[in-house]
């Protein structure tokens, strides 16, 4: 991958809910009328008075549209239309009244019944009529826009995911990448193994020495992501392949089937061990061998808390982006001598996927607490968040996410046809 290639790439929020085209949006008929700028003050705090927008509170009552030559047109809603569009019988008195003082041209237009619930449902909704939008009260980095510095962040390590995608005795397979942001840090990684020569002795990607290296701090520039890919992949048996997986496991979940296996050969293949999955185990298997200490004390913690609840209804809580960025900031006071404590799963890491997950994966991201979620290429067939369903936009879930795409040219993988570049 060339580094120059990396000026073509871009971020997109993802949001909750496809934005929904002016077209398809269910609007209502208004009365407006274009006026003399002079005269706008005056009309506005008239209307607000004698036809208050109650249902209509994003709208916008004025428009404000630029001519040829410099000149500017204002236009006013004066009030909802009636059902049949007529003028006569759609102006209140008061407002009848306006109109023939200052010798208005009322007329129907259509504005957005409802409020937009995303930045791109808003700029379809002002093609109609000016709009007001709110974007999530939350605050998650990224969903505002990203800075030059933390977009070649982002950048990086998605390189890091497009060559893991890659490493395989030149064959392509979906990657996971899961970073602490806190401090630009590889956490883990994980590639395919729903087919793959000789089963893996401790079920991770992760060797023993990769503990300390994943303390290095990942540096923002290419040749930095690039060593440390070759630092955090596994070792591969000379002369053998790495892997026969052939199909991404996200774009065809039952691919697997086809396949069988060849004790002969010591082949080995499970067919829910895509890569989301297999980075979630390995950053279990990490947790485990930087705090060896704490397993038996939290499941003997967790028997003893789940026993006094006996009989009683078990309510599930609820997490967000914002009160996990919360506890973040403000850590609870520990004494000096106390046992450092575990993380709990994924809690406010990131994940980068080279492509979009599919239902199972993006389900054990949610229980794994991620904070964001990045990937490259769309999932048309059975992709959870964007292409066909959009997960993080469940409200039944306990926790959500924030989704991002970042927009690459197909060439990084050397592929066509799999995905398109935007």
């Amino acid at each position: 991958m060339k580094n120059n290639m990396m000026g073509m790439w871009k971020i997109i929020h993802i949001p909750d809910k496809p934005p929904i085209p002016p077209n398809q949006q269910p609007t209502v008929n208004v009365l407006a009328s274009v006026i003399d700028p002079k005269h706008a003050n005056t009309l506005i705090r008239r209307l607000n008075q004698i036809a208050p927008f109650e249902n209509l509170c994003h709208v916008k009552r004025i428009r404000k549209k630029h001519l040829e030559g410099g000149k500017t047109q204002l236009s006013v809603i004066l009030c909802l239309a009636s059902e049949d569009n007529s003028l006569l019988n759609s102006l209140p008195q008061d407002v009848q009244e306006l109109s023939n003082s200052y010798q208005l041209s009322p007329f129907v237009t259509k504005v957005c019944k409802y409020a937009a619930t995303s930045k791109e449902e808003w700029e379809e909704q002002c093609k109609l009529w000016p709009t007001s939008y709110h974007p999530p009260t939350y605050n998650i980095d990224g969903i505002t826009g990203f800075s030059a510095e933390d977009s070649l962040s982002v950048f990086s390590f998605m390189k890091v995911a497009i060559e893991l995608a890659k490493s395989g005795d030149g064959l392509i397979v979906n990657a996971a990448v899961i970073v602490d942001p806190s401090v630009q840090q590889i956490i883990t990684n994980g590639r395919d193994e729903i087919f793959s020569w000789h089963a893996p002795t401790n079920k991770t990607c992760i060797r023993n020495d990769c503990i300390e290296q994943s303390t290095t701090l990942i540096s923002h520039q290419s040749n930095g992501a690039a060593s440390l890919i070759t630092e955090v992949l596994p070792n591969a048996s000379p002369g053998e392949p790495e892997s026969l997986s052939y199909v991404v496991s996200c774009l065809n979940p039952w691919k697997w089937s086809e396949q069988r296996s060849d004790t002969a050969n010591s082949c080995y293949w499970h067919p829910l061990r895509h890569a989301a999955v297999v980075a979630i185990e390995s950053s279990a298997d990490r947790d485990r061998r930087l705090f060896p200490g704490l397993g038996d004390a939290e499941e003997k913690s967790f028997e003893t808390s789940q026993s006094s609840y006996v009989g009683s209804p078990v309510k599930r809580q609820k997490t967000s982006v914002a009160n996990v960025e919360k506890k973040e900031a403000d850590p609870p006071d520990m004494p000096s001598n106390s046992v450092p404590e575990r993380p709990y799963l994924c809690t406010g890491y990131d994940i980068y996927l080279v492509w979009e997950p599919c239902i199972m994966c993006a389900m054990a991201l949610v229980h794994q607490r991620i904070r964001r979620i990045f990937y490259a290429f769309p999932n048309p067939i059975t992709g959870a968040l964007g292409s066909v369903h959009r997960l993080q936009g469940e409200k039944s879930l306990n926790h959500h996410y924030a989704v991002f795409r970042i927009c690459v040219p197909e060439e990084v993988l050397d592929i066509a046809g799999n995905s398109k570049s935007c």
